[in-house]
């Protein structure tokens, strides 16, 4: 059967599994079984298994037992029974498969088992689909119930019935929790039967999915389902560093993949001394610090000296040791250490990526010279160079505060007889006048502003 959640190319072949479509098995679903019987015939006479394996939301399964003999295959929808009414799913499995996997399970198959009713038809789809679209929402809203309750308590998903009749709401928790009030809370918001079912922390990872810090799909969402236990000790077994950020996966646990290879670390630590091992010389007793099983190394440090290691070779270990057992001490480490060679050429990485200056798109800092001054305060005139240099700045910022008029009768002032002889009579009216005979010191000639002889101006009015 085609897989038709895959990508399709012009020709009509997937593009995901390049199986071509001829699977069988539904591969793009959660926890897939390889159907490697199905291209076989049964022999003459024997019926087919009469159970079939049923998939329902975020990878949940169920055998049902074919009792009205339909046809069924693998991608087809079905109507199961439910208690009450009815649930609808997708045939995931069918044929003597079934029966391993019922094993597997610890499901007897002769004995009661759960019927399908009927191939789901349009209006069923249809009212499953409607039922799927209402639980996002409704996850949310169960959320903030749970929160206003102060229940220790998290909802981390919503299956609804196919028929629509019944939700169940899986939380996780860490103690017991007295969830009645809720329950009666979730049954008229929604208007509907709820069933509360209470999850671990790795069926929760399992039943939401996600991507590990390899890269890769979560193991326990796409294959594996025999949750086992994981100690502390797997990771010292593999030479691991005891972080808990990078020892735990999403679940909050023990990542399940340090158990992969432990049966391997342990059957090659059985030709490796132990980490406590001890070896006397005459220059000192030395301790291991560090091992590396894939190059059969081992790192000594003088005790008093652990800054300086001696690289030393399994084999000598076991010779030195062998030696300390009949009580002969070597001379030193340093006659027994391993020099490792380093490159002659050193490894330089270049940017093959293309990629730009990770600080691209920071905002230069802005300078201090657009901070608006004060145009209250006069500005201080402290040396030639700054009198050169202030002048400008006023100018800019007064004249704009001016009346269009002002600059006019400012700039025919020198013409006005009056105004000069006014100017005379007044020695300190104008300071920097260089005719004046009050004046003691030299002083460099002030910038002519519109300020100063605006001032001035008011006071020839006042005479």
């Amino acid at each position: 059967m085609a897989c038709t959640s895959c990508s399709t190319s012009d020709g009509g072949a997937p593009k995901g599994c390049k199986n071509n479509g001829t699977c069988g098995t539904d591969s793009c679903n959660k926890l897939t079984v390889f159907d490697w019987l199905s291209n076989m015939t049964l022999p003459g006479g024997q019926a087919p298994f009469d159970c079939v394996e049923v998939r329902f939301k975020n990878g949940r399964k169920e055998f049902y037992r074919n009792s009205e003999k339909l046809t069924l295959s693998i991608g087809d929808i079905v109507a199961t029974e439910a208690s009450p009414g009815h649930d609808v799913g997708i045939v995931t499995l069918t044929g003597e498969l079934v029966k391993v996997q019922m094993k597997k399970k610890a499901v007897n198959h002769e004995g009661e088992v759960a019927k399908i009713y009927r191939k789901a038809s349009q209006k069923d789809i249809d009212i499953w689909s409607t039922a799927r679209e209402r639980e996002e929402p409704m996850k949310v809203r169960a959320r903030e119930m749970a929160i206003a309750l102060k229940l220790q308590m998290k909802i981390s998903d919503i299956e609804f019935q196919g028929d629509g009749s019944k939700a169940t709401f899986y939380y996780t928790a860490e103690d017991r929790v007295d969830f009645r009030q809720l329950i009666r809370d979730f049954a008229s918001a929604f208007s509907t039967r709820v069933e509360m079912k209470q999850v671990g922390f790795r069926q929760e990872a399992a039943r939401l999915g996600g991507i590990g810090s390899c890269g890769r799909e979560l193991c326990c969402s796409t294959w594996l389902t025999d949750f086992r236990s994981v100690n502390t000790s797997a990771a010292r077994y593999q030479q691991l560093s005891l972080n808990p950020q990078k020892l735990a996966g999403q679940c909050g646990k023990l990542k399940c993949c340090l158990n992969y290879e432990l049966d391997t670390y342990m059957d090659a630590l059985k030709d490796i001394p132990d980490m406590e091992t001890k070896l006397s010389t005459e220059k000192g007793d030395a301790i291991c610090q560090k091992i590396d099983i894939f190059k059969g190394l081992m790192w000594f440090a003088y005790i008093g000296n652990f800054a300086q290691w001696h690289i030393l070779k399994v084999a000598q270990v076991k010779e030195i040791m062998a030696q300390n057992k009949e009580k002969i001490k070597v001379t030193a480490l340093e006659d027994f250490a391993v020099e490792i060679e380093k490159p002659a050429v050193e490894k330089t990485f270049q940017n093959a990526m293309g990629q730009d200056s990770l600080t691209r798109f920071d905002q230069p800092k802005k300078s201090n010279n657009n901070k608006k001054p004060n145009r209250n305060r006069r500005p201080e005139i402290v040396g030639k160079e700054k009198n050169v240099n202030v002048a400008p700045k006023v100018i800019q910022k007064i004249t704009p505060n001016l009346k269009p008029n002002k600059p006019e009768q400012v700039k025919l002032k020198p013409n006005n007889p009056n105004q000069n002889k006014a100017n005379s009579n007044n020695p300190n009216q104008n300071k920097a006048n260089q005719n004046n005979p009050n004046q003691t010191r030299p002083t460099q000639p002030k910038p002519k502003t519109n300020g100063p002889k605006i001032r001035n101006e008011k006071k020839d009015s006042n005479k």
